[in-house]
C-alpha cells in the first residue's frame, strides 16, 4: 500500500460526519478487498492534509477503526491493515457501507427535490432493471 494511495471521496454536504465517511469507506474498501491485510495507511497528517480536512477528524476515525480491530498504528512505523475481520465483523461493516450509502443518496434525493414516492420508484425501477440484466448475463 506504500505507493498505492487510498481513495477517499468525502461529501461536505451528505449531513454525515466526515470521520464516519472515513471510517465507512476504509471498511467497505477493506470488505472489498480493495485493502487487504498488512497494507500501510497513510499518516494521520498526510491523509488529513490530503483529504483538507482537520487533523483531529482523520485521527477520530482511525481511533474507531483501532478499537474495531481493523487497523494497528505502530510507533515509528505507520498504520496497518491488521486482518481481515471475522463474519460477523464483515456482516456488521457491509451492514454500515450499505446504510452509509443509502443515507447519502436519500439525502441527495431529497436535496435535488424529489419526493418519497419519486425516491421509492426509483429504487424499484432500478433494482427491476438490474435484476433483468444480471439474468440476461446469466443465461
Amino acid at each position: 500500500m506504500a505507493d498505492k494511495k487510498l481513495s477517499l471521496h468525502l461529501d461536505f454536504h451528505s449531513g454525515l460526519p466526515i470521520y464516519t465517511q472515513i471510517v465507512n469507506q476504509i471498511q467497505s474498501q477493506l470488505v472489498n478487498k480493495m485493502l487487504k491485510p498488512g497494507d500501510q495507511l497513510p499518516t494521520v497528517r498526510a491523509l488529513a492534509q490530503e483529504l483538507r480536512v482537520n487533523f483531529n477528524t482523520v485521527a477520530r476515525a482511525y481511533r474507531i477503526l483501532d478499537e474495531a480491530r481493523i487497523i494497528s498504528t505502530q510507533q515509528g512505523r505507520g498504520t496497518y491493515i491488521i486482518e481481515v475481520p471475522p463474519p460477523e465483523i464483515s456482516e456488521k461493516l457491509r451492514y454500515e457501507s450499505l446504510t452509509a450509502l443509502t443515507h447519502r443518496f436519500i439525502s441527495e434525493a431529497f436535496r435535488l427535490g424529489f419526493s418519497e414516492r419519486e425516491v421509492v420508484q426509483m429504487v424499484r425501477d432500478s433494482l427491476k432493471s438490474w435484476k433483468e440484466a444480471n439474468e440476461e448475463d446469466n443465461e
